[in-house]
């Protein structure tokens, strides 16, 4: 009996041994990694440690966010993300991009899968419910392409039987034709090369998206205009954090301040815009300072 007694107090003690060790282990987790527990988000003190700022970016939204013929990640957006990984860690190499599309931006900042979004993401009251927005980096509005034997001219087109709207799921181009325009027929996609796919195969009459990828595209596609160039008032682009994330925001917004200073986001578009769009399209897009004028 008492050996049983003995061999059983010695059990329970090993097993709630185990369970502090593993509880104190879990403790550390959450404090270096700022991935698990109560923390959230990392810390601008552990990120330094890490060595390394996880960036989400597009893989196919050239000139914006892409993935060039040598596996590099390129772009508007990322151009100006290297930038803050070199100001905050003293190196453009520690930004480790991690590939998103449109509908998974949110998700990837609430699951702490990306410390910030720099994926063309556009501000919109609800995402500011899930998200913190720092300041713009540039502005933008809707507009729709088409092919030239078809033009779409005005969006009551969209409504006759049979003609269906191509939008990439999550943009705020499928929000604004839900909610503004109910009776015109969606047809949705994840990625943006399907949306294009699509238009060039006749299974839709035209695409609406940002106008400003959508200009682009049909300057590197012969046989499609875009024929509605801007509706729906003008929208602006911006980084995002996870919500709560002030320490960063702050860091970011600080950052946008300074660059504008050395008008770094004109410079980011003559590396990587101006080739696409021209001169004339600067002061439409670009946000310096991270304040829209």
């Amino acid at each position: 009996m008492r050996k049983g007694l003995k061999l059983l107090t010695t059990i329970v003690l090993t097993s709630l041994l185990v369970v502090g060790l593993a509880a104190c282990g879990n403790g550390n987790e959450d404090k270096n990694s700022g991935s698990t527990g109560s923390s959230k988000f990392a810390s601008i003190e552990q990120l330094k440690k890490n060595g390394k700022i996880r960036i989400g970016v597009f893989a196919d939204k050239p000139p914006f966010g892409y993935v060039d013929s040598e596996g590099k990640n390129q772009g508007f957006d990322v151009y100006i993300a290297k930038r803050f990984a070199k100001d905050l860690l003293g190196d453009e190499s520690k930004a480790e991009f991690v590939l998103v599309d449109a509908a998974s931006r949110v998700a990837y900042l609430e699951s702490n899968k990306v410390d910030i979004i720099m994926a063309n993401f556009t501000v919109t009251d609800e995402r500011k419910e899930k998200v913190d927005f720092a300041d713009p980096y540039m502005k933008l509005s809707f507009g729709i392409v088409s092919p030239d034997s078809a033009p779409i001219t005005a969006i009551d087109q969209l409504k006759e039987k049979g003609k269906k709207l191509i939008v990439a799921k999550g943009t705020t181009a499928e929000s604004y034709f839900t909610k503004e325009y109910p009776d015109v027929e969606l047809l949705k996609f994840d990625q943006y090369t399907e949306i294009f796919a699509a238009l060039k195969d006749g299974r839709g009459a035209a695409i609406a998206n940002d106008n400003t990828e959508l200009i682009a595209w049909a300057k590197s596609n012969p046989g499609f205009t875009v024929s509605i160039p801007e509706f729906g008032g003008q929208d602006t682009i911006a980084p995002a954090v996870a919500k709560g994330n002030k320490e960063l925001l702050n860091w970011i917004n600080n950052e946008l301040g300074t660059l504008g200073k050395e008008k770094f986001i004109h410079e980011a578009y003559n590396e990587t815009l101006k080739e696409v769009y021209g001169e004339g399209f600067t002061d439409q897009l670009v946000v310096e300072g991270g304040k829209v004028e």
